[in-house]
């Protein structure tokens, strides 16, 4: 999978084709580029041909013999959300939407994790770091920072696809250096265009994919990043007290993703190495992905659920770093009264001035 994209040099918006000019045109400001000026990407256009699928070589592990004698799969009827538990485990709820969930099977049907890693935060920091995120939320109700208020704290193990890739990238930029001096009669302002290329390889370790229907894939994303190196291959024994959520999305159909964020990583990488310029607009890129292997791991995260005005709120941290995020509902009352301190202050302000500009003028 290939991502080719050139962009305006004078706003950054995606240009596209104008029929009636020819040439590659902005829709935003109407600049047109000529097309002569991106000869430079021309062997890279003429490779930018669909490529055979990336092989990331995976074909999963075993479970060995008992290990899955103690699980069960628990189902959640709202979302679809499974989770995997203890087989004595009773009744509880649904981490990702916090409704009730039953248990509908004997934990099988899905390939052993290859790696596993495990909490380095409990329940408590869990707790101590959403009230740490409500502080400075002056817009946040009150009654929702109480503790009381939360209804679920669950640790869950969460799949996640781990892609290895390398890719090869090819990208373009109009950059420009500013000179500015004065002499005793006038001031000065050179403006210098350079035409900047970067290309070359770079390899990508452990691309984080999120394997859950039921998950947001923003909110685990938003969690990033988990310090990998420090998993260790899977055992059982690290479920225990915890919930895993089974994979309902497969390698191979998490794949365009993986490829999108190599891609994308890959250019900001390349970017970060234009330097020396007060203006640096991005025309065009290139990347390819050529190769890659792939992972099957569990990685922790703590799930934080409430319900505030009927609506549920989920917050998720991750387990080994706390990190946390989460959307928080907002003070409608709050939120007025601070419109009108914004702009009630200076229409106060504009009035008193007025007053006295009439007075000096009577």
């Amino acid at each position: 999978m290939a991502l080719l994209e050139y962009k305006c040099p004078n706003c950054g918006g995606a240009l596209g084709f104008d029929t009636s000019v020819q040439e590659l045109a902005c829709p935003y400001c109407k600049s047109v580029v000529n097309t002569e000026t991106l000869r430079g990407l021309d062997d890279a256009l003429e490779q930018n041909q669909e490529p055979e699928s990336v092989d990331w070589g995976y074909t999963g592990g075993c479970w060995k013999e008992g290990e899955q004698d103690k699980m069960a799969v628990y189902s959640c009827k709202s979302c679809g959300g499974e989770i995997v538990g203890d087989e004595t485990l009773g009744a509880t709820s649904c981490p990702f939407c916090g409704n009730a969930v039953v248990m509908t099977s004997k934990f099988s049907g899905t390939l052993r994790p290859d790696l596993v890693l495990p909490f380095k935060l409990d329940k408590k920091a869990a707790v101590a770091a959403l009230h740490k995120h409500y502080l400075g939320k002056r817009l946040l109700p009150k009654v929702f920072k109480d503790q009381n208020h939360l209804e679920e704290i669950k640790g869950v193990y969460v799949p996640f696809w781990l892609f290895d890739a390398d890719a090869e990238a090819r990208t373009e930029y109009s950059a420009a250096k500013v000179r500015v001096w004065s002499d005793s009669r006038y001031n000065y302002r050179k403006v210098s265009t350079y035409r900047v290329r970067r290309e070359g390889g770079i390899g990508f370790d452990a691309i984080p994919v999120d394997g859950s229907k039921s998950i947001d894939d923003a909110l685990m994303e938003s969690v990033e990043p988990f310090r990998l190196g420090e998993a260790v291959p899977f055992q059982t024994a690290y479920l225990a007290g915890f919930f895993a959520n089974k994979y309902d999305v497969d390698a191979e159909q998490s794949m365009a993703r993986a490829t999108e964020r190599v891609a994308n990583s890959a250019v900001a990488a390349f970017r970060e190495t234009v330097t020396g310029y007060q203006t640096v607009t991005p025309i065009g890129a290139n990347v390819r992905v050529t190769k890659g292997g792939v992972r099957y791991a569990l990685l922790p995260v703590w799930l934080l659920s409430t319900r505030y005005e009927g609506e549920n709120y989920l917050f998720a941290m991750n387990g080994q770093t706390g990190k946390l995020v989460g959307d928080m509902p907002l003070d409608k009352g709050l939120y007025r009264a601070w419109l009108l301190k914004m702009f009630g202050i200076p229409a106060a302000v504009l009035s008193i001035l007025a007053q006295v500009i009439v007075s000096l003028l009577t």
